[in-house]
């Protein structure tokens, strides 16, 4: 995926507000990337014209060298809430994605019921949502992504609404989806933490109109475990972007129009 120089402003009665101003980056096939910011950075609107839900005013995105602006047909999107629907029963929510792109009711729901064992959900296929805990949810709306059978997964912020426990937990699940997979993902995340315990590589954005000011590659071996967050590469990456946050970085969050790389 490339993302080559792109520029959004939002109508206001005041005049546009820009949002994004210019924002090039360049995400390898079957990296597990994070995006971080700080709060009302543009964060969620970059993630949007990523998933081609929102028209970039300038600017491309690519795959493969093919342009997808605008195009919702190269990802599979997760975004904060589960959104399943209580009526439907789990196998039923996991497959809604397919049953959405044509594929017949039947099929879709079998393969759904072949999928949820290896999430932590065989058992539960015949359940409701209601009757599930929040990481189990999660693991369903997961699942349904993983479905749609895209090459970039789009996750915005997916263990967010989560405690402290059930969300390292599911961090370290995630891992393990993503290895046996292998899909190129990419996560918005608050959590400095979480960025750097599941990425390869993490894209810092800068105050509003946002740019990508840092661009840092974790060197930590897989799969990472508990042990990893006393690794001292796993302390400085985690200081690094810290730093990048409050603004205090080497570089400053406004230096230059080209990402650094670390």
């Amino acid at each position: 995926m490339r993302l080559d120089d792109l520029r959004l402003a939002f109508p206001t009665p005041a005049g546009p507000l820009p949002v994004l101003d210019g924002v090039s980056a360049t995400i390898g096939r079957g990296e597990f990337v994070s995006i971080i910011g700080p709060s009302g950075c543009g964060k969620s609107t970059l993630f949007n014209s990523m998933a081609g839900l929102l028209q970039p005013d300038t600017g491309r995105l690519l795959i493969d060298d093919i342009d997808r602006t605008s195009s919702t047909a190269h990802c599979g999107y997760m975004p904060q809430q589960d959104l399943l629907f209580p009526w439907r029963t789990i196998a039923q929510n996991a497959a809604l994605g397919l049953e959405v792109q044509g594929v017949p009711r039947r099929e879709a729901r079998q393969r759904a019921r072949d999928l949820l064992p290896e999430f932590g959900l065989g058992g539960f296929e015949d359940a409701r949502p209601s009757e599930l805990s929040g990481g189990m949810r999660l693991r369903v709306a997961l699942a349904r992504t993983v479905l749609q059978e895209r090459d970039v997964l789009l996750l915005d912020e997916p263990l967010g609404a989560l405690d402290a426990l059930t969300r390292t937990e599911m961090q370290d699940w995630l891992q393990r989806v993503w290895s046996r997979h292998r899909r190129t993902v990419i996560m918005v995340t608050h959590d400095v933490r979480e960025a750097t315990y599941l990425s390869d590589r993490i894209l810092v954005l800068g105050p509003r109109p946002t740019r990508i000011v840092k661009d840092v590659t974790v060197r930590l071996a897989r799969p990472r475990t508990i042990d990893t967050l006393t690794d001292p590469e796993f302390l400085r990456v985690e200081a690094l972007l810290l730093r990048e946050l409050r603004g205090d970085g080497s570089a400053g969050p406004r230096a230059s129009n080209s990402p650094a790389t670390t």
